[in-house]
């Protein structure tokens, strides 16, 4: 079974047992009708992947894997913080008039900052180290600038990586602050571990262990009878996702780089509301 199912059906049902509910009236996020959307909440979730013994993809419902990929694109490669720029809609109500979130996410990716032997943005950095100084323990991303969040539509809920190259095997930590287990789970997780691939590829690496540190996981009252029946589901073995072997060059990707296959799951969920 896929470890990306097995991780999500834990998580869940430790919160779901022994989670802590937040009611109290101060709570940012809301529902469209306006009511405050309240969750039950484990603090602190850590959950381990080895990228070298299959790809995290949940199997208990489908997940749209090219639309995963097209966003992280959109955060390092593009470095875009416009949803001009991207192909699925899920940013779309916090954009402005223009299509801007403001300065986040892929606008921190673009920043350039000054080192020793040059200007870099941070993905660029990460590359050059990963290729020259493998043994580095300094090689990170982190897109959560506090002089800017008074700019940015919304806090980064997914804000740093650190990688380590362990054995030949590059490894990686995603910290996030915050997560919906139901809207963003399976989807944060596909796409950062899709992200390590594509890193290690252009860098001669293999791929090694993917950790995902969640601060604040939680469920949203509304979901959770959508989350109590899909944890009740059959789950299937991961999927083999594979990435063109041609490509060394960390702009060169795109969506259609990767290659899904055997991909067994379950039916979909349908829309459901999403708090914002």
């Amino acid at each position: 079974m896929s470890s990306a199912d097995i991780a999500f059906i834990n998580t869940c049902k430790d919160i779901i047992e022994n989670g802590s509910w937040v009611k109290d009236e101060k709570v940012r996020p809301h529902w469209e009708d306006g009511e405050p959307a309240y969750t039950k909440k484990k603090f602190c979730v850590v959950n381990r992947y080895d990228l070298s013994k299959e790809f995290p993809m949940m199997t208990i419902r489908p997940l749209g894997f090219k639309s995963c990929v097209d966003e992280i694109l959109w955060i390092y490669q593009k470095k875009s913080n416009n949803i001009h720029d991207l192909n699925s809609h899920i940013w779309d109500q916090w954009a402005d008039e223009n299509g801007s979130i403001g300065k986040a996410y892929g606008y921190q990716a673009g920043v350039k900052h000054i080192y020793k032997d040059g200007e870099y943005d941070m993905i660029d950095r990460v590359i050059k180290d990963l290729k020259e100084n493998p043994c580095s323990r300094r090689i990170m991303t982190n897109l959560y600038n506090f002089q800017d969040l008074h700019e940015m539509a919304l806090y980064p809920c997914a804000y740093s990586m650190t990688f380590n190259v362990t054995d030949g095997k590059l490894c990686a930590i995603l910290n996030q602050r915050s997560q919906d287990m139901l809207a963003a789970n399976a989807w944060n997780v596909a796409q950062y571990a899709a992200l390590v691939m594509m890193l290690a590829q252009v860098s001669n690496l293999e791929v090694g262990e993917f950790v995902h540190v969640i601060a604040d996981a939680h469920i949203y009252d509304r979901h959770m009878p959508i989350v109590e029946e899909l944890i009740k589901r059959e789950v299937y073995p991961a999927p083999k996702v594979e990435l063109d072997p041609s490509i060394r060059n960390f702009y060169d990707f795109t969506p259609d780089s990767f290659t899904v296959t055997n991909y067994q799951h379950g039916e979909k969920i349908g829309k459901f509301p999403v708090a914002i």
